[in-house]
């Protein structure tokens, strides 16, 4: 039921267990929020956005939250609440959405403890494939590192695309190859396992967070875009903290190997040769008017 597009593999329409599977994997681990949680609930969001924004320093202006006053904003995947607390606080007429009832009530919690009334924004459960808005709603859409996740991210283009208003923005990340962290999951699961004709892609699809996650080579997201109608389309990579194992592992990276490979790993050397092959591929387009 699985058909593949280059390194990017698809799932065909009848294929309804993906989505479940994605849901649950964050349900069970809210993106974002793999820190400690016995300290006051005030030093566990501070937390969390401290580290967010320590390792990836170029969300900030990338977002341009201080630019957002009085723009209708909705974010695709909230996670742990971190940008959304920024689009709230900025003064953006802001609406979050995710696919886990985890997500929401965490991102609830961080801006009630951060003491921002829920009158001032909207949280709410929703798929990306489907978006629960009309068109020509909202100023910008912005989601950072969500879509490669949904089994259909060219539907999810075409959905941020639908509710964005003409002269509309979205700003997007989505996951890159080639890359450092799609090549150490090749090598860690696929080399080293006597699978070597298995791609990058094939490694990152089966082995990166939830099931399925897709990675995109700048050619084809161009062309994704483009067939969704966006212009204005600025590609840029950017390295990020899985290129430099600078993130707490997850619970499935606590073997041996793993734990040899953050140790030993060449971080000088990946820095040096900059963000070419970083996992990130910001995008940012506008919906013409």
């Amino acid at each position: 039921m699985q058909a593949t597009c280059g390194d990017v593999k698809t799932f065909r329409p009848e294929v309804n267990d993906l989505k479940s599977e994605v849901q649950s994997h964050w349900e069970n681990e809210v993106c974002g929020a793999r820190y400690d949680s016995s300290i006051s609930r005030q030093q566990h969001f501070n937390q969390i956005e401290h580290v967010r924004y320590t390792l990836e320093p170029y969300i900030a202006e990338f977002a341009g939250f201080a630019q957002a006053r009085g723009k209708r904003v909705l974010e695709i995947g909230v996670g742990a609440g971190s940008d959304f607390h920024n689009w709230v606080k900025s003064g953006a007429i802001a609406t979050g959405i995710d696919l886990t009832e985890a997500a929401i009530a965490l991102s609830k919690e961080h801006l009630e403890v951060k003491q921002l009334s829920p009158e001032s924004y909207s949280l709410r459960r929703a798929d990306a494939e489907n978006l629960p808005f009309g068109d020509n709603q909202f100023d910008l859409v912005y989601s950072w590192g969500v879509l490669h996740h949904t089994p259909n991210t060219a539907l999810a283009f075409r959905e941020a695309f639908r509710i964005l208003k003409p002269g509309g923005t979205l700003k997007a990340m989505i996951y890159h190859i080639p890359s450092w962290t799609a090549w150490m999951l090749w090598a860690q699961n696929c080399l080293l396992k006597g699978r070597p004709f298995q791609s990058a892609g094939d490694a990152v699809f089966n082995h990166l967070e939830s099931p399925g996650t897709k990675a995109y080579k700048i050619p084809q997201a161009e062309k994704m875009l483009a067939e969704v109608g966006f212009a204005n389309v600025q590609l840029t990579t950017k390295l990020g903290p899985g290129d430099l194992l600078q993130i707490k592992p997850s619970r499935k990276y606590q073997q041996f190997i793993s734990k040899v490979i953050w140790k030993l790993y060449p971080r000088w050397l990946v820095k040096r040769m900059g963000h070419r092959y970083g996992l990130y591929l910001l995008i940012k387009a506008n919906k013409p008017n």
